[in-house]
């Protein structure tokens, strides 16, 4: 019977012998879609249709690149900061050092000071020039003078006084400086007489050199020139302040900035974002206390219909205006970003 169904169906179909099949070609074999989907080939044998997938695999690359070339951004930004804020530490770290060996310096002055003044004074006692210690003759306290000028040109130097001696007298240069930026000097020639005057000087008018001269120039010439030089240094720091405030920020300011001449009175009207046309805040700063650079008070205000945000804002402000230099509150301002000051600035 089989026999009778072999010739009747002819012999078996013998197929070629095929390879043995790997697992990738297995594989491929035993996927629907890849056997449905035959890939036409060109006589080169180069196929003439994309690998199922493929589209989706050049996206995949595309988009692991741009996200290494985002984390690339990200991580030197970090890099950038840190730099930044390293070399921010060590400036603050050099100048806490620079304070604290002022601060031992001027100990060290003080103390000898002291000895100097007990030497000279028992010198003074040993050579007869004392008759009566309560009342001095004009000799002495002319010899004194001269002597306890000579100190100073030695002591005031680590303070940034300095001076040399003269034919009439002696020249005092005194040197301003605004946290650690060296500003302006001014000069004042002195007559070492019997009665000390000042000859000429370089001092600004609306310093009341007169007045600090009248009080302390006669009984004490150290005195005299340390509160002179604070004066000075307040008002150079002043007018720092107010130069960065108009160089550098001067896109958040309305108009020019209103100041004085002894730079102790700052209106100016002003917003934290140059993003914005407007203006909201208005200021008015007062430095009540001629020698300091930090204002005494502080008014921020706003419009009447301005929204509750930004009144608050106000009021911080003010707060920080008090606290630190005008130049570096704005650029707090502008570190902050643009998208809260916008925010605030907004109508609800």
């Amino acid at each position: 019977m089989l026999a009778v169904l072999d010739l009747l169906l002819g012999a078996p179909l013998q197929l070629p012998e095929e390879e043995e099949e790997g697992p990738l070609k297995k594989s491929v074999r035993c996927h629907p879609f890849l056997r449905v989907r035959a890939r036409p080939t060109r006589p080169d044998g180069f196929s003439l249709m994309a690998e199922p997938g493929g589209k989706m695999e050049e996206g995949k690359v595309q988009s692991a690149d741009g996200l290494l070339a985002h984390l690339a951004a990200l991580e030197a930004r970090a890099h950038e900061e840190a730099v930044k804020r390293e070399e921010k530490e060590q400036q603050e770290e050099r100048l806490a050092r620079l304070r604290a060996r002022v601060q031992e310096l001027r100990l060290q002055r003080d103390e000898l000071r002291a000895k100097v003044d007990l030497q000279h004074k028992a010198q003074l006692g040993e050579e007869g020039l004392v008759s009566d210690p309560a009342r001095p003759s004009a000799r002495a306290v002319l010899g004194w003078k001269i002597e306890s000028v000579k100190r100073m040109l030695q002591v005031f130097y680590l303070t940034g006084i300095s001076g040399k001696l003269t034919r009439q007298g002696v020249c005092f240069c005194i040197s301003t400086a605004y946290e650690g930026t060296y500003l302006d000097s001014y000069y004042l020639d002195l007559l070492t007489k019997a009665e000390v005057q000042i000859r000429r000087h370089s001092v600004p008018a609306f310093i009341p050199l007169e007045q600090i001269a009248k009080k302390y120039l006669q009984t004490d010439v150290r005195r005299f020139l340390s509160v002179l030089s604070d004066h000075l240094n307040a008002y150079a720091g002043r007018r720092y302040q107010a130069d960065q405030l108009q160089e550098h920020f001067s896109d958040l300011i309305k108009g020019t900035l209103q100041r004085n001449s002894l730079c102790n009175l700052l209106v100016f009207n002003y917003n934290v974002s140059s993003e914005s046309d407007a203006f909201p805040y208005s200021a008015r700063l007062v430095y009540r206390d001629v020698c300091r650079s930090l204002p005494t008070e502080v008014v921020v205000s706003t419009t009447p219909e301005a929204p509750a945000p930004l009144a608050e804002a106000a009021a911080a402000h003010s707060d920080l205006f008090r606290r630190v230099a005008v130049h570096e509150a704005f650029r707090s301002f502008r570190d902050t970003g643009a998208g809260v000051a916008a925010a605030l600035a907004s109508p609800p």
